[in-house]
């Protein structure tokens, strides 16, 4: 079989076409918010938002309202009550995402279980990106498109907040209304990812892309192409090798994405570990001699 073969014959199945459509578009929105969650340190809200959109989620299809509605409100409420348990007791900020995410996550999956559907549920967990319809994809795009246009149009806003706050208040800016936006676009690029990788898996999206490019640039502007670059790269190859090795499509495209980090992590020119040590030996062995 020919390069190129391999590369067709996949695109062959109309099925493959719309998933690697939906893991692009994931891939893309995810990877470009990661940079601003992993520069905020939000990774922990990141996992929170993403778990905690669940019950809002399989309400949303229980009165037939759209998915995005149920995942926004119930990610702002994820926040809000994290920061009433943060602000009312002694408990830190850490404990309370645990709590608050853990509880909601599970509310969903009880949801889930008591919820008649023709519709397997578990899909909203696991992924069914094999599975995903013109509908879904179609949504997909418009909440995608949507998150990259705020995210775009707002960069520099969202850059200086995430930088300091202190200051972008200074010059006129809402730091709190900056912080609600990013987290309401968290919650509607969780919905975007849920057709890829499902809920368990959607944290992996949103840090690993940005963590990535965190380690081979100090720019942030750079981080905003490589984070997105690599990440598309991960998610066509989770989807040949898913496709080639018979595996499940979304734990694949996530594992692609660790294999990419943990390469970048050891081989990084600047902060990578193997690359660290390296110069550290060759300084060594000049001051030696």
């Amino acid at each position: 079989m020919s390069v190129l073969e391999f590369l067709i014959e996949p695109m062959r199945l109309d099925f493959m076409v719309r998933a690697t459509a939906t893991t692009l578009v994931a891939s893309v929105v995810c990877a470009t918010l990661s940079c601003w969650l992993v520069l905020i340190g939000w990774s922990l809200m990141g996992d929170a938002v993403s778990h905690a959109v669940l019950p809002g989620v399989v309400l949303a299809y229980i009165v037939g309202a759209p998915f995005a509605l149920g995942a926004v409100i119930f990610g702002f409420a994820a926040v809000a009550l994290i920061g009433i348990v943060r602000g009312t007791s002694r408990i830190k900020e850490d404990a309370a995402i645990g709590v608050v995410f853990t509880t909601l996550f599970a509310l969903g999956l009880v949801l889930i279980s008591v919820t008649p559907s023709q519709v397997d549920l578990n899909h909203i967990i696991f992924g069914n990106l094999l599975g995903v319809s013109r509908a879904d994809l179609t949504q997909v795009v418009v909440l995608g498109a949507v998150v990259l246009a705020v995210l775009v149009f707002k960069r520099r806003d969202f850059t200086l907040y995430a930088f300091d706050a202190t200051h972008a208040h200074a010059i006129g800016l809402n730091p709190r209304l900056l912080g609600a936006t990013l987290l309401g676009l968290l919650a509607l690029t969780a919905v975007v990812a849920l057709q890829a990788v499902g809920v368990v898996l959607v944290v992996a999206l949103l840090i690993t892309p940005g963590a990535t490019a965190y380690l081979l640039t100090d720019r942030f502007q750079r981080m905003l192409l490589i984070a997105p670059a690599t990440a598309v790269f991960a998610g066509l190859v989770g989807i040949y090798v898913s496709y080639y090795a018979d595996t499940a499509s979304g734990p694949m495209i996530v594992l692609a994405n660790g294999v990419i980090f943990t390469l970048v992590y050891l081989l990084s020119p600047r902060h990578g570990l193997v690359t660290a040590w390296i110069q550290k030996k060759t300084h060594a062995k000049s001051a030696g001699n």
